[in-house]
Parts: structure tokens; C-alpha cells; sequence
């Protein structure tokens, strides 16, 4: 892996480059770098939902999830590299086994919103759609490993399902959409 950091303030960015942890530079605003910056908002956004009361099963698999988006940082920063495996997305796709099969099934569009912590797992979905599209960005330009894109994907739709289960852990529902609200 990448050099570790014993210095932040190194000066060597002033140009409008950024190393990369393979030691090579590149661009600030190249794809990789974007890429990476957005799966480094989605991680802070995660830590943020953590900072709120929820089931101490489900704050464990946040924080490994956590971790999974350092090693997905890791992998974007050092091109060819690979991190993220089949192995994380399939776990994945079992907490959303497992966290749908205690929800009511979807029968309206649902806001974001009602508990704070549902409100940010929201905030985390849409940052997670954005990691997304970054990454799909930056697969049509250069090469790249397919389980970072898919570990992404479904975790924008995990990151659903958990608002929906932690407005229920919060004593709420859903927020359900009504049509012909807006007035207009």
C-alpha cells in the first residue's frame, strides 16, 4: 500500500496536482482525484451517521462499511490496484437481505427525511449515487476494477433501506411522498 502520511502541510499541491499512492502525480481535478474525493465525502457523511443512536448490530456493520470505503479510497489512489472484492459486495447484498425482509414493502415514494439519522443515511445515499457515477467516469476513461462500482451501487441502495429501518428504530415511518403537494 501507499506511503503513510507524516506530514500534511507538504506545499507540494500548490500546483494544482496531487500525489497519488503510487507516488506518481496527477491533476486535482483528474477523474481518479475525483473519484477518490467523493468516496472520502461519502466515508465522513458515514461517520456522521454514526455519531446517532441506532442498533448496536447495525452501528458494527457501519463501521466495517467504514473501513470498506478506506480500503475503496485505497484502491482509487493506486492505479491497478485492487481492494475491493466480490466478497464485499456480496456482504453487502446480504444486509440488504437482511434489513428489507423487517421493513413493510414500498408502496409510495418516500422523502428523505424523519429522524435525523434516516435524514443522514439519505445524505449518505446520494453522496454514495455520486461516488457512483464517479467511478463509472473514471472506468470509461482508464481501466478499473468492476467491484468498486458494483460495492457502490449497492450501497446506495443499502443506505436507503437503512433510513427506512432507522426511522422505525426511532419510533417513526417513512415519509411518504404526496402528489399534487407542491401546490403548483
Amino acid at each position: 500500500m501507499g506511503k503513510r502520511l507524516s506530514k500534511i502541510a507538504t506545499r507540494t499541491g500548490d500546483d494544482g496536482t496531487t500525489g497519488l499512492g503510487d507516488g506518481s502525480r496527477t491533476v486535482k481535478d483528474a477523474l481518479r482525484v475525483q473519484a477518490m474525493g467523493d468516496v472520502d465525502e461519502l466515508n465522513s457523511h458515514l461517520g456522521l451517521l454514526l455519531c446517532e443512536d441506532m442498533p448496536d448490530d447495525l452501528r458494527a456493520e457501519l463501521l466495517t462499511i467504514q473501513h470498506d470505503l478506506f480500503d475503496l479510497g485505497g484502491e482509487l489512489c493506486i492505479p491497478g490496484y485492487s481492494l475491493v472484492k466480490e466478497s464485499h459486495v456480496a456482504r453487502l447484498d446480504a444486509l440488504l437481505e437482511k434489513y428489507n425482509a423487517k421493513l413493510p414493502a414500498l408502496e409510495e415514494f418516500i422523502l428523505p427525511g424523519g429522524s435525523r439519522a434516516a435524514a443522514q443515511a439519505h445524505v449518505c445515499r446520494t453522496v454514495c449515487r455520486r461516488a457512483e457515477r464517479s467511478i463509472v467516469a473514471l472506468g470509461r476513461s482508464e481501466a478499473t476494477n468492476q467491484a468498486p462500482g458494483q460495492y457502490v451501487n449497492r450501497l446506495s441502495d443499502l443506505f436507503f433501506v437503512l433510513a427506512r429501518t432507522l426511522n422505525r428504530f426511532g419510533g417513526g415511518s417513512d415519509v411518504l411522498w404526496e402528489k399534487g403537494r407542491s401546490g403548483s
